[in-house]
């Protein structure tokens, strides 16, 4: 019980928590609002004079992309803390399922630098005609779009065991559990969609409030210490048992 004291407290790594999923919103809505900006789906000429203009803000896109997932390395590694008390191996699969997503991600980004590329007028792509070059363009921000949907699939395979774990935590309110897994659902349905059905526009509107409600919660309710104590010492007590047998 003496050691258990020194350790961090479980409202540090909850508050830690909130704070990192919260970053990741501005982050993800600058990206998304500079891909809007710049981007003219059928429109080649229109989208790559906009990333000639906007070179800048399209490098910066790409970095905020990086950073976002730099901070998922972290927010996962304190989730898993927090919620391994409930089940440990479930809090492993949690977090093997999200880093599986983050270097799919950020290699998918070589696409948005392909097209910068493309666009720089060095000497080498002299051989390529005008309309070739824009072409290519296109495509890289195309791969672009569909890896963003192969990173999904794990987006939202990760929120199944970690709406697990604070479904049955006891010391986060379970309807947040539900919305996480009705998030998750709502990435792979989208997936699904992007893939199978592309002519059909998204409608996926509840996959970002499930996370942004826990984030809030966490941040500013924090967790019921009592309970986590309390899940903490019954975790102990059945690995002890489990090395015992």
């Amino acid at each position: 019980m003496t050691s258990r004291t020194t350790e961090t407290s479980p409202l540090v790594y909850a508050r830690a928590a909130g704070l990192l999923y919260l970053t990741m919103v501005p982050l993800g809505f600058f990206g998304m609002y500079s891909h809007s900006t710049l981007i003219v789906p059928g429109d080649v000429v229109t989208t790559v004079n906009n990333i000639i203009a906007s070179a800048f803000l399209f490098r910066l896109s790409i970095m905020s992309a990086l950073v976002v997932q730099i901070v998922n390395i972290v927010l996962v590694l304190v989730l898993y803390k927090l919620l391994k008390p409930v089940s440990r191996n479930t809090a492993v699969l949690m977090v093997v399922f999200f880093l599986v997503s983050v270097p799919v991600t950020m290699l998918n980004e070589l696409n948005q630098f392909a097209a910068l590329l493309l666009l720089s007028g060095a000497d080498y792509l002299a051989v390529f005609k005008t309309d070739q070059l824009h072409a290519q363009v296109m495509v890289f921000l195309e791969l672009h779009e569909h890896g963003i949907n192969i990173a999904q699939i794990f987006w939202g395979l990760w929120l199944f065991p970690m709406g697990y774990l604070v479904f049955k935590s006891g010391f986060l309110p379970r309807v947040l559990g539900l919305m996480l897994i009705i998030a998750g659902l709502g990435y792979l349905q989208d997936t699904v969609r992007f893939f199978f059905f592309p002519a059909i526009a998204s409608v996926v509107l509840y996959t970002f409030w499930g996370e942004l409600l826990l984030a809030l919660w966490l941040l500013i309710k924090g967790i019921n210490i009592e309970q986590w104590e309390k899940r903490a010492v019954e975790s102990e007590d059945s690995k002890l048992l489990r090395r015992n047998s």
